[in-house]
């Protein structure tokens, strides 16, 4: 084994924690917040839709890094990955995009 294969695999296993663990932390957060004040209130519906999200993000992130060679193109899905989390979001949270036959 060489060094290169070693650090590769410790790389490997350190984005895996940080992704995972940014993961949890983002669910963890307003469960944290709803102990402090009554502005955050997230239901079991809301964790559920959440972890979903999150988590097939974060699947969607891994597969990219591993299928994707070149680090530009790397990055550039990942980048594209988060912008779609980042749209449903919203859309979930406060409808966004509103329907579009809303009002007729």
């Amino acid at each position: 084994m060489d060094d290169l294969s070693i650090t590769s695999g410790l790389t490997n296993r350190l984005w895996r924690v940080a992704l995972w663990g940014t993961v949890i932390a983002i669910l963890i957060a307003p469960l944290i917040a709803m102990q402090f004040t009554g502005e955050v209130h997230w239901t079991p519906f809301d964790f559920a839709v959440a972890t979903v999200l999150l988590s097939a993000t974060a699947l969607a992130i891994e597969l990219a890094i591993r299928v994707v060679g070149r680090p530009t193109w790397c990055v550039a899905a990942v980048l594209a990955i988060l912008f779609a989390l980042v749209l449903v979001w919203a859309e979930l949270a406060v409808g966004v995009f509103g329907t579009p036959f809303a009002g007729h």
